[in-house]
């Protein structure tokens, strides 16, 4: 019975630490070309919102398809603003979560949308009976093609020199902007992914609370990782881990008369101590979040 509990809580974890690996990847990309996107809350929301809506129109790839259009779109509109317009990246990012929450809550007026059999991801069936979505063997890939591409590729070291001195870089012949643009749109693409995820594929509806925080808790997942794809697959697990554990824990019989919120924290609360204990130690590219402007 222990075992069962173990392979119980390991395909919870995996499942929990989707969105939180994709949407940490993906900014880590954009961040190493120098763009700070705190709106990946929204972009969670919005493309759970969208995904369910492709998948009622089109089946559940359709709706992942369109939760990554969505998101890449964000993100796209987000990068112009803070590339083109040389606008602020943080207001920018602030904007998006505003928006997706004003529109989601307006979406869904008349009550939650649910994903029906025919239109939810088929799940690979695991020894226990639990389904495991495939989307979770894309989550433990991405991280090392991540890697792969940022630390052994020439598109990598670009990526590197216009995130630490685009001035530099533009001299060389890079075009500072546009890595910038797609590096950061390829991002919102996996956001995307991860937001399409919830819905279609792990949760099967569609509320206004959905995302739960965790578009920030892939920027804390980011800061624990240092830049590095790896670090973040370790960082999603252990998030994943403390929000599968509460989820089970709230569940058992003898620890009811505990308030199930404070058991909800426990994510939370691990968020915090973790970067508590790194943000002085991580070293980001130095010309994150400025705005570069060619003389």
């Amino acid at each position: 019975m222990s075992l069962d509990y173990f392979w119980m809580v390991l395909i919870m974890s995996l499942q929990a630490m989707v969105p939180l690996v994709l949407t940490a990847v993906g900014e880590i990309i954009g961040e190493t070309a120098g763009l700070f996107n705190i709106g990946l809350e929204g972009i969670l929301l919005m493309s759970a919102f969208t995904g369910v809506l492709g998948a009622k129109l089109g089946g559940p790839w359709v709706g992942l398809l369109v939760g990554m259009v969505t998101g890449g779109t964000m993100s796209l509109v987000f990068s112009v603003i803070a590339t083109r317009l040389k606008g602020s990246q943080m207001i920018a990012g602030i904007g998006i979560n505003l928006f997706a929450l004003g529109l989601v809550a307006f979406g869904l007026a008349a009550g939650p949308l649910f994903v029906s059999e025919g239109m939810r991801l088929h799940a690979i069936q695991t020894p226990v009976g639990m389904g495991l979505s495939p989307i979770v063997i894309v989550a433990l890939v991405v991280p090392f093609i991540a890697y792969y591409f940022l630390k052994r590729t020439r598109a990598g070291l670009i990526l590197k020199a216009v995130g630490e001195n685009p001035e530099a870089a533009d001299v060389a012949g890079i075009n500072v902007l546009r890595v910038r643009l797609l590096a950061t749109t390829f991002g919102g693409i996996l956001a995307g992914l991860a937001g399409a995820y919830i819905s279609v594929s792990w949760v099967g509806s569609m509320t206004k609370e959905i995302s739960g925080g965790r578009g920030f808790i892939a920027l804390a997942t980011v800061v624990f990782s240092g830049l590095n794809p790896l670090l973040a697959l370790v960082g999603g697990f252990i998030f994943g881990f403390f929000e599968s554990l509460a989820l089970w824990i709230r569940n058992l019989p003898a620890l009811k008369a505990i308030p199930t919120q404070l058991i909800a924290m426990t994510p939370y609360v691990v968020t915090l101590l973790v970067v508590t204990g790194v943000i002085g130690r991580v070293r980001f590219p130095k010309a994150l979040g400025e705005p570069y402007k060619r003389e």
